[in-house]
């Protein structure tokens, strides 16, 4: 009697499932983000050291990928400078400049000179590195250059290593210096909201 009772309950619970259709749809995972599960891969980074598939807002559809990793690359470089300088500012002085602990006070001492040759000197860099092509439509006019390599190498860490230890290499360089963006931000932040030295 139980047995009857369950099998009645059960044939007419599987009267409210819905119907199979012949064909079903499947979504395929594969062309999914890896790092942001819910969005689609994007297409353009494919074949690039450290792509994981994050671009949520679509860079790489509407710029130049080349000009996005360079500026990535070099953005990196100069934020993983800049955490060394902020942490080595707080002990070390230059002679004949006044000491500050903080270190977001230090271009307050050197002058606005001194920071302007910064960045005049960057600027040449910049058009020397690229050969007087520094827009975004000719930085890259050349289609064998590839990003961020400056062909500076006075220590040849790179001589007789294999493409995939260059990119292993390329890859580390990358993490750190997206973490070091991330650290320079929090460490000037942290020196304005505490008001006080970093260490």
């Amino acid at each position: 009697m139980k047995t009857v009772a369950a099998l009645s309950l059960l044939a007419s619970a599987s009267a409210f499932a819905p119907a199979q259709t012949g064909s079903r749809s499947v979504t395929s995972l594969d062309a999914m983000s890896k790092s942001v599960p819910f969005l689609t891969e994007p297409k353009n980074l494919k074949g690039y050291v450290g792509d994981v598939g994050f671009d949520p807002l679509g860079f790489a559809e509407n710029f130049d990928i080349k000009w996005l990793r360079e500026a990535e690359i070099k953005h990196s470089r100069a934020a993983m400078l800049a955490c060394l300088g902020f942490w080595q500012q707080q002990y070390v002085t230059i002679p004949g400049y006044t000491h500050v602990d903080d270190s977001n006070l230090a271009p307050s001492v050197v002058g606005a000179s001194a920071m302007l040759q910064i960045v005049f000197w960057g600027g040449v860099m910049e058009f020397w590195t690229n050969k007087g092509n520094v827009t975004m439509e000719t930085m890259f006019s050349d289609p064998d250059r590839v990003p961020g390599d400056l062909g500076f190498d006075p220590m040849g860490l790179s001589v007789g290593k294999s493409q995939e230890e260059k990119d292993r290499m390329a890859l580390r360089e990358l993490k750190n210096g997206r973490l070091a963006m991330l650290a320079i931000g929090g460490m000037i932040h942290h020196n304005w909201v505490t008001g006080e030295p970093l260490f």
